[in-house]
């Protein structure tokens, strides 16, 4: 029992890793670097593809979180157990953290340096657009309740059995691609936190917002799906492969 807890914090460690490093790491070294920039579709990409290439490295061991939010949204929906909540946000974030500060490492090795925003989310002023800070909650409350809804239909009985990880991948793609401008898009507190510490300030000042919409609109659509599948009891959900008791 011990060593399969392990195994799923580990799995979600590495997978949160690879998110914020590939995903932050594509918007802080790739997306302006002169005349071969990705911009925002590269961007929405990367965070895309992190997701769908961890979903199907580690997701049949951990469930492929990656993300509080998405935790505590399967937890509010029956998929996943009480005791796995606080330890795969713990591993989510440290993982975050420890991404954050090996892309801050490779940034900084370049001549002038400096951190900014650090591929950071923020409102008002720290939107990359100027957005006010409900205009931000509700974009993070909205998008990550479509997150949580297109993740459990995904992986929902009746749904294309290993294919999961497609439609999620490409649905983090699409909320990027809508949202960057609005917050820089998080959807994910874990993603939200590592830069936040690198960039320090303000950033942190306003990491509150992205730990309490993205959680809040992942828990609604956790307690909506919950009624609308109706599946009976779910013990854990993996976007490769589901695993129920009757």
């Amino acid at each position: 029992m011990q060593d399969d807890m392990t195994r799923r914090i580990v799995a979600e460690f590495f997978g949160t890793f690879w998110l914020v490093f590939g995903g932050c790491g594509a918007a802080v070294l790739s997306a302006a670097y002169p005349e071969l920039g990705i911009g925002f579709l590269g961007v929405a990409l990367a965070f895309g593809l992190t997701v769908l290439s961890m979903a199907y490295a580690v997701g049949h061991i951990s469930g492929g979180h990656f993300n509080p939010a998405v935790t505590l949204g399967l937890w509010s929906a029956g998929r996943c157990a009480n005791v796995h909540v606080l330890p795969y946000i713990v591993a989510q974030t440290l993982g975050a953290v420890a991404a954050a500060g090996a892309l801050y490492l490779i940034a900084s090795g370049k001549a002038g340096f400096a951190p900014g925003g650090f591929a950071s989310n923020g409102y008002g002023d720290l939107s990359p657009g100027k957005y006010a800070l409900v205009a931000c909650f509700v974009t993070e409350a909205v998008t990550t309740f479509f997150f949580l809804f297109i993740i459990i239909g995904a992986t929902s009985k009746g749904a294309a059995s290993g294919f999961a990880g497609i439609p999620i991948g490409f649905a983090l793609v699409l909320i990027h691609l809508i949202t960057i401008p609005v917050t820089n898009t998080s959807v994910n507190p874990a993603r939200s936190t590592g830069p936040a510490i690198v960039a320090g300030g303000q950033y942190l000042a306003q990491l509150w917002l992205f730990w309490v919409a993205p959680i809040l609109g992942a828990m609604v659509a956790g307690y909506l799906t919950r009624w609308l599948y109706q599946e009976g009891k779910i013990v854990q959900t993996t976007i490769v492969e589901e695993r129920r008791v009757a």
